[in-house]
């Protein structure tokens, strides 16, 4: 019998990603649930969301009652919990979505999985895992050149974004003591690939570039960040959720560490190299695209560094990335570079439009 997993935001940047490596390499059922906020693209699935095996609920999380419905109609076996508010920019400007989605909603999943699994027969009880997906972000700063984040590194965060996430890491841990839900946890550096969306940083320098506007960087761009490969995480992501030990947490991370202006000058190195500058008619003034790096004022709780160590998922799971930065980069401009209609689509806002119908099972309000 086919194990059958339900991917919450499954229609965003890492979520799409899982849902694909599930079912284009195991042999599994995948429920998604998504709300589809503006982060969500159903787009990002077009490879996978015409099988049999994929099932879709436009549903929030912080809605019991759909919530309920969706469980009900799909059973999972299991539960992988993307579903987020994430980017730091916009928790500065506006908190109150990213407390209400990642606080509780988390807390509204783990009370209707909770009630869900009591019901369920001692067999699959046992195998049930609610897999809770979390970031970096939540252990603050790194102060040393040299020191890692480990498992049992303290949480420190900065902006309301981490501060919302660490909240959720809590409640999970929180259910898996007093109510014994099984639950695993996994703490992820900067993920980076394909399908991520225009408002973040590595795509965001990719088409700005291609359109010759300004590449902005904060402050001296010397924040240091580990990049993950997204298809790297979503292998590592079903490893824990399929083999990880009840009541753990793994980080995840891609071995990368690069300052943000490293990652926008080989951005641009990678540019000039594919798409000269004087082969397009924004750029043919440009010698290279680093003459359009801008430097702007820094964002309010900037994080200096931050660096995972992986050694106990590669210890325990055998999972190491299998992109170095510079193969993952290269692919990564090459994907945009090559599906320019997936992007434009999110420039435009088509993306948003026909949502519903696009797969066999949609939960309705």
């Amino acid at each position: 019998m086919k194990q059958r997993i339900l991917v919450t935001g499954g229609a965003g940047f890492i979520g799409s990603a899982v849902i694909r490596h599930l079912l284009q390499h195991g042999d599994c059922a995948v429920g998604n649930i998504d709300k589809l906020t503006y982060a969500g693209n159903t787009e990002s699935l077009s490879s996978v969301s015409h099988l049999p095996a994929y099932s879709f609920f436009q549903v929030d999380i912080c809605d019991r009652a759909d919530v309920e419905k969706a469980f009900d109609q799909f059973q999972p076996d299991a539960v992988m919990h993307l579903a987020a508010e994430s980017h730091v920019d916009r928790s500065i400007d506006g908190p109150c979505a990213f407390i209400q989605t990642n606080i509780v909603g988390t807390f509204t999943l783990l009370e209707v999985a909770k009630a869900y699994w009591l019901k369920l027969d001692l067999e699959r009880q046992k195998h049930f895992r609610f897999h809770h997906i979390s970031t970096d972000e939540v252990y603050g700063d790194l102060e040393g050149t040299e020191d890692l984040f480990t498992e049992e590194t303290p949480y420190a965060p900065s902006s309301p974004y981490s501060a919302s996430k660490a909240a959720s890491d809590h409640l999970v841990r929180a259910w898996h003591r007093t109510y014994g839900l099984p639950v695993v946890v996994t703490n992820c550096s900067n993920n980076y690939g394909p399908y991520h969306f225009p408002e973040k940083l590595i795509p965001h320098v990719i088409l700005n570039a291609l359109h010759g506007k300004p590449l902005p960087v904060y402050g001296d761009g010397k924040q240091v960040r580990d990049w993950l490969y997204v298809e790297d995480h979503a292998r590592a992501l079903v490893e824990v959720v399929t083999r990880g030990a009840v009541g753990e947490t793994y980080n995840i991370g891609g071995h990368n560490e690069k300052t943000n202006l490293e990652v926008v000058q080989t951005i641009c190195e990678l540019l000039d190299e594919l798409v000269p500058p004087k082969s397009t008619r924004e750029n043919e003034h440009l010698a290279s695209y680093k003459e359009l790096i801008t430097f702007v004022k820094d964002r309010s709780g900037h994080d200096r560094r931050y660096a995972i160590d992986a050694s106990k998922i590669k210890k325990h799971l055998a999972w190491v990335p299998e992109e170095s930065f510079e193969s993952g980069i290269r692919k990564t401009v090459m994907w945009y570079l090559e599906n320019r209609q997936w992007w434009e689509h999110v420039l435009s806002g088509d993306y948003r439009l026909g949502r519903l119908g696009v797969s066999s099972d949609v939960v309705e309000r």
